[in-house]
């Protein structure tokens, strides 16, 4: 690796800790929306256990994001998105 690489990287890792410690805001941040999961799911015409079982989760998963209590995460995320934009191409995939 080439001296001036190296001190490039040096040099993030460095902002990277200070951003991390609150002592440097970063110059950008990125925000995401969550996804409407009681929405997605009346658009589909399914019930909580339905939907659980489609994408995987628990009915109390369901409910806890239905509520507010907790937040999808990762995957379920991209899921419901697709789910949200296309739920006949999620439905046909699914074989449901």
């Amino acid at each position: 690796m080439k001296d001036n690489d190296f001190k490039a990287l040096l040099k993030s890792i460095k902002q990277a800790d200070m951003i991390k410690k609150r002592k440097l805001k970063p110059s950008r941040v990125f925000s995401y929306s969550m996804p409407d999961v009681k929405a997605i799911r009346e658009k589909l015409h399914v019930t909580q256990i339905e939907l659980a079982h489609m994408i995987g989760v628990s009915e109390n998963t369901i409910q806890n994001w239905e509520q507010g209590r907790r937040k999808p995460e990762g995957p379920a995320i991209a899921l419901l998105r697709v789910t949200e934009r296309n739920p006949h191409a999620v439905l046909e995939a699914l074989h449901v």
